[in-house]
């Protein structure tokens, strides 16, 4: 029970709702004990004696007893869907609250399908069994309780002789509920691992298809869908070695009760109507031992969604704001940022960055070069603190960045990432969402500075056009450029450009870069870029290699050294000036 205590928190102020609901399945139950006393009275009094005057208010009673015990009956479902369905909400909003918040680090390896999963059918497992299945263990303890003092009132030597099986009934149970949850988790495991392969192939299906690797991922499905089954079985399997034993030992309960009972009634020592009555009461005892695997079932499942549930609440967060973390004021923000000594390494990694030292005041434009894995991308990381540095530190404008808060940081800081996402919405939606309040006339400027109106006003509905799932109907490129009208309407002291103009043709590049020119003024900007057409601009760039400031300074200074920044030059160049030098050798020809 210690994952329920643990998240008692969520449904503890709910509580009413629970008691409201365990009040009425309680007093539901002792309603039923009714039932076998009016069969006694049937049998003995009324057959017995030949007394059918008192038929009528037999029926009368059994009609207001049934009447109650409906009324009962409903009430308790209705305050545990309400108990059940409350709980759910506020742990789903814990959960996705707690997805906002986490950082970079677990995302790093999260699955997509997985998280899904858990905010889904873990939580609906948790719903059922709060809402109803608490509840009902309850009551199978109550209708033993009841059923046995109702029982021993009658006959206590035939109680205990009825009842011998059932401390083998409960030792079949609790063998059976150390055996099941294991098989639950697994099974809850390879769900996760199920829906994470769909959702992958769902999201990557252009790439499946250009590659015809349909027959491939089909087979792949099929193997996780096969140990899906497996788990499946292997639980089937536990069930159906589960219920013939509970079943011979409930039967041999009431084997025990009909032929010691009926001596006993031959005997002279119980009447037919007590016998009658016992047999019904047994089941208070009898029914509840049998389903109890069925409540194993609803509470195991539960625990090991709980478990899941539990696992994603703990995540620690690695960046948060300190205790006295400074609010940034953002008329006061000049955008200076400088890194001293900065060293930072990913998890069971070596430093990814190597004692990077930059000064970038305001309006000055950095720009970042180098190969896969040379550390760029984690520069602009440790900028807006996607990850906190573990050597040296990070300012703004004097004020070391693990001091700010992460929001009001973030705030000043726009970011255009290689990997363009877009919100299943309109576009006007999506250059807006960083900003609350916004006009037509904004987003249309940031839209003309990516050089993004222009096709959007073409589009059927202009800036209300509805953009499908991750952008699809648009090319990169015209993805790519809202995406940096996203980053421009906001304002930033703070832009950082991560390949941002990879996906369009070199005369959008150009027109785009003129657009930049205009909003860099008076901020501070980082460009990453593998073009040297995106660099040329910049007042300092700085060559990495393996985690290391190889080469830094102008480009017209890089390009007279030998090293990285010629080298690549070169490559990029070379056709060019062969072509001008083509172009030239006709036209002295000519």
């Amino acid at each position: 029970m210690d994952v329920f205590r643990r998240l008692k928190t969520f449904y503890w102020p709910h509580r009413r709702f629970l008691f409201l609901s365990i009040i009425c399945l309680i007093v539901a139950t002792a309603l039923g004990l009714v039932y076998p006393n009016l069969l006694r009275i049937l049998i003995d009094d009324v057959i017995g004696n030949k007394n059918y005057g008192i038929v009528p208010q037999l029926s009368f009673a059994v009609l207001i007893v049934v009447s109650i015990k409906g009324c009962l009956q409903f009430l308790h479902g209705f305050f545990g869907g309400r108990l059940g369905n409350r709980v759910a909400y506020v742990m789903r909003n814990a959960c996705y609250e707690k997805l906002q918040y986490l950082s970079y680090r677990y995302y790093d390896t999260a699955k997509t399908g997985d998280l899904m999963s858990r905010l889904t059918g873990d939580l609906e497992a948790i719903r059922n069994f709060v809402g109803f299945g608490f509840a009902q263990i309850l009551n199978m303890f109550l209708m033993i309780l009841f059923g046995g003092i109702m029982m021993i009132s009658i006959n206590w030597q035939l109680t205990l002789i009825t009842l011998v099986c059932i401390p083998l009934l409960a030792y079949t149970a609790i063998r059976f509920e150390s055996k099941i949850h294991p098989a639950f988790r697994e099974m809850r495991q390879a769900m996760s691992q199920l829906t994470t392969a769909v959702q992958e192939n769902i999201t990557g299906v252009r790439t499946v298809k250009s590659f015809a690797r349909e027959s491939y991922e089909v087979d792949k499905f099929s193997t996780k869908n096969e140990l899906y089954k497996a788990n499946q079985i292997r639980t089937a399997m536990l069930w159906g070695s589960y219920f013939p034993v509970m079943e011979i030992l409930a039967c041999m309960s009431i084997v025990i009760l009909l032929g010691y009972g009926g001596t006993l009634v031959m005997n002279g020592k119980l009447t037919l109507g007590e016998l009658v009555a016992f047999f019904s009461m047994i089941w208070y005892i009898v029914g509840p031992m049998w389903g109890i695997g069925y409540h194993i079932n609803n509470y195991t499942q539960s625990k090991a969604s709980g478990e899941r549930i539990l696992e994603l609440l703990d995540q620690p967060i690695d960046v948060q704001d300190a205790e006295d973390a400074v609010t940034l004021e953002r008329s006061q923000v000049k955008g200076h940022v400088r890194f001293e000594n900065v060293s930072f390494g990913y998890l069971n990694e070596q430093h990814s960055v190597h004692h990077i030292d930059l000064d970038a005041p305001p309006g000055k434009i950095i720009g970042l070069l180098g190969g896969t894995g040379s550390g760029k991308s984690t520069v602009i990381s440790l900028i807006m603190r996607a990850y906190d540095v573990q050597e040296g530190k990070v300012t703004l404008d004097g004020v070391d960045i693990r001091d700010i808060s992460v929001e009001s940081l973030r705030r000043e800081i726009a970011t255009v990432f290689q990997e363009t996402f877009l919100f299943s919405a309109t576009i006007r939606n999506n250059i807006s969402y960083g900003l609350r309040d916004v006009s037509d006339e904004q987003i249309e400027r940031a839209a003309k500075l990516a050089k993004a109106h222009d096709f959007i006003t073409e589009l059927p509905e202009g800036y209300n056009t509805v953009v499908g799932e991750r952008g699809m109907g648009l090319s990169g490129g015209q993805k790519q450029r809202i995406a940096i009208a996203r980053a421009l309407l906001i304002n930033p002291k703070i832009l950082i450009l991560d390949d941002a103009t990879s996906a369009v043709d070199m005369e959008t590049e150009h027109e785009i870069q003129s657009g930049f020119r205009e909003v860099m003024k008076g901020r501070t900007t980082f460009i990453i870029a593998h073009r040297i057409s995106s660099l040329r601009h910049a007042h300092e760039i700085l060559v990495l290699d393996q985690g290391s400031i190889v080469q830094r300074g102008k480009h017209e200074e890089l390009i007279q050294q030998a090293g990285p920044y010629r080298d690549v030059y070169d490559i990029q160049y070379a056709d060019r000036d062969e072509l001008e030098s083509i172009v030239a050798g006709k036209q002295v020809t000519s």
